[in-house]
C-alpha cells in the first residue's frame, strides 16, 4: 500500500474513532453531566490526539516502507552483481543459475534487447509494460503479498540488462499498518479515559472552591478552602479564593460595625430632640422657655447635619470620579483661610498657633477636599489641646507637599492610632465626652488624602501631644 493510500485508511479509521468518542460524549456525558469545562476539554483533547495520532503512523509508515524497500532494493542489487561478476568471469548463465544464493530469484539477462539467458518462468517485458517502471527499482502487488525487480545496466562483458526478480515478499508494512489502524482508536480512546481521570483530580479544589462558596453567607464566613499540597496555579486560586474570604469577612463587619456607630451617633441627638419636643408640649411655658428649647433642638439638628454631611463626603468622590473636580489653586491661601476661621476657637482657649513654614504652592486637586484636610485636622489639634498651649503648623514642598500640624494635646495611645481614623472611632470616649465630635473627621481626611494619591502618617504620646502628617 502506498503511503498516500495509507493516509486515506488513517483518515476513515480516525473519523470513525472521532464519530465513536462523540456518539459516547453526546449519550452518555451529556445525559448524566451538564455540559461542563471538563467535557469541552476532552473534546479538544481528543481531536488534538486524533491529528497528533494522524501525523505519527503517517510518518511512521512512510519511514518503515522506506527502510524495508531500501533493505529489498539493496538485495536485489547485490543479487544482480553476482551474475555481473560471474558473466564478467567467462561463466556460462547455466553455471552461474547453479548458485544457491539466487534460489529464489526470477533473473533474465539481455545482450543487446535479446535475451541470453533465463531463470524462472517471469516474463519481464510483460512486467515492464504492467507496471510501468521508472527506475531500477519497483515493487508492485501480487495479491496479498509484493513483487519486487531490480534492472542493473552492464557494459561488460557486453552492453546489456539483468533483470532481476523476488517474488511473494511478506509484505510488513501493511502488516503493521494494520496493526496500526487498530491500535489508533484503542490508543485515543485510552488518552480521553487517562485525560478524563488526570482532568477529576485537578478539579477537585475548583469543585471545592464551588462546594465552599456556596456555604457561604452574609452571617458565615467561617469556610475556607484546604490548600492542596502542589505549588501550583490551583494552589494561587485557592489562596486568592481564602484571602477573598478574609477581605468579605472584614468587609462585613466593618459595615456592621459602621451601621451600629451611625445609628447610635444618630440616635443620642434624635433622642435630645425628642425628649425636648415631648417636655416643650407638655403644658404651655413661657417664651424663654421655648427659646431655651428651641436652642438644644437646632444644636442637636446641627450634629445630625454634620454627620449626614460628612458621611456623604466620604461617599461623594471616588478615584474613579475624583480627577474631574480637580482645578488649579494656592494650597497656602486656602491654609490660611482655614486659620482665620479657628481664630475664635482658639483665643477661647487661649492657644498660639505658629505657622513655622509657609510656601507658596499651586496645585491641580479638589478644593473642597483640601480644605476638609485642613480644616479637620485644625479642629481636632483645637479639641484636644490644653488651654494655654501651642498648636505648630508647616506646608512646603519638596518632591512632595508636605503639611504637617503638631499640637501639645491629651495625646493618644499607640495601640490606639491604628483606629482613629476608621469612622465613628474616638480614641477615649470616657475622657473626651466633654469634646464634642462624633469621630468622622479622620476618616474623611484619611480619604481625602489617599483620594489624591497621598499617605496621613501619625504619631502620638499621652500626655505631650500628637503629629499628623500629610504627603501628597
Amino acid at each position: 500500500m502506498s503511503v498516500e493510500a495509507f493516509r486515506k485508511k488513517t483518515i476513515v479509521v480516525l473519523e470513525q474513532s472521532l464519530s465513536l468518542c462523540m456518539l459516547i460524549y453526546e449519550n452518555i456525558f451529556e445525559y448524566f453531566f451538564i455540559p461542563s469545562i471538563k467535557n469541552r476539554v476532552l473534546i479538544w483533547f481528543g481531536l488534538m490526539s486524533a491529528f497528533i495520532l494522524f501525523l505519527f503512523s503517517t510518518a511512521f509508515y512512510y519511514f518503515l516502507e522506506q527502510n524495508i524497500n531500501l533493505k529489498i532494493q539493496e538485495s536485489l542489487y547485490n543479487k544482480a552483481i553476482i551474475v555481473k561478476d560471474g558473466l564478467i568471469l567467462g561463466f556460462s548463465t547455466k553455471e552461474i543459475f547453479r548458485d544457491s544464493s539466487l534460489n529464489q530469484f526470477d533473473i533474465e539477462i539481455h545482450k543487446n534487447g535479446e535475451i541470453v539467458g533465463i531463470k524462472g518462468n517471469t516474463r519481464f517485458d510483460y512486467i515492464s509494460t504492467k507496471i510501468n517502471l521508472k527506475g531500477p527499482f519497483s515493487t508492485y502487488k501480487n495479491g496479498e503479498n509484493i513483487n519486487a525487480i531490480y534492472i542493473l545496466n552492464i557494459k561488460k562483458p557486453f552492453v546489456g540488462k539483468i533483470y532481476i526478480l523476488r517474488k511473494n515478499l511478506d509484505n510488513k508494512a501493511e502488516n503493521i499498518e494494520d496493526t496500526l489502524l487498530i491500535l489508533i482508536p484503542i490508543l485515543l480512546l485510552l488518552l480521553i479515559f487517562l485525560a478524563s481521570r488526570s482532568i477529576d483530580k485537578i478539579l477537585i479544589p475548583i469543585k471545592n472552591i464551588t462546594k465552599t462558596a456556596n456555604e457561604i453567607t452574609v452571617s458565615d464566613f467561617s469556610k475556607s478552602i484546604k490548600r492542596p499540597k502542589d505549588n501550583d496555579e490551583i494552589r494561587a486560586l485557592v489562596d486568592s479564593f481564602n484571602k477573598m474570604i478574609k477581605r468579605l469577612k472584614n468587609g462585613v463587619e466593618k459595615i456592621e460595625r459602621f451601621n451600629n456607630d451611625v445609628s447610635h451617633e444618630l440616635k443620642t441627638p434624635l433622642t435630645i430632640i425628642k425628649g425636648e419636643v415631648e417636655i416643650t408640649l407638655d403644658r404651655l411655658r413661657d417664651t424663654n422657655e421655648y427659646i431655651k428649647s428651641m436652642k438644644i433642638i437646632d444644636e442637636e439638628a446641627e450634629q445630625i447635619k454634620k454627620i449626614v454631611d460628612g458621611l456623604l463626603l466620604l461617599t461623594k468622590y471616588s478615584k474613579i470620579n475624583i480627577q474631574n473636580s480637580y482645578e488649579i489653586f494656592s494650597l497656602e491661601t486656602i491654609l490660611l483661610k482655614v486659620v482665620k476661621k479657628y481664630n475664635k476657637a482658639l483665643k477661647e482657649k487661649n492657644i498660639s498657633l505658629y505657622i513655622d513654614k509657609l510656601e507658596n504652592i499651586t496645585i491641580k486637586a479638589n478644593s473642597i477636599l483640601i480644605e476638609t484636610i485642613f480644616s479637620n485636622l485644625i479642629d481636632n489639634a483645637i479639641k484636644y489641646t490644653l488651654d494655654n498651649k501651642n498648636i505648630n503648623i508647616s506646608l512646603y514642598q519638596d518632591s512632595k507637599i508636605h503639611f504637617i500640624i503638631k499640637d501639645e494635646g491629651i495625646g493618644i495611645a499607640k495601640e490606639k492610632l491604628c483606629f482613629i481614623t476608621d469612622r465613628f472611632y474616638r480614641a477615649d470616649e470616657s475622657r473626651n465626652k466633654k469634646i464634642k465630635g462624633f469621630g468622622l473627621g479622620l476618616s474623611i481626611v484619611k480619604n481625602s488624602v489617599e483620594l489624591h494619591g497621598g499617605i496621613l502618617h501619625v504619631d502620638s504620646q499621652i500626655g505631650v501631644g500628637s503629629s499628623f502628617h500629610v504627603e501628597i
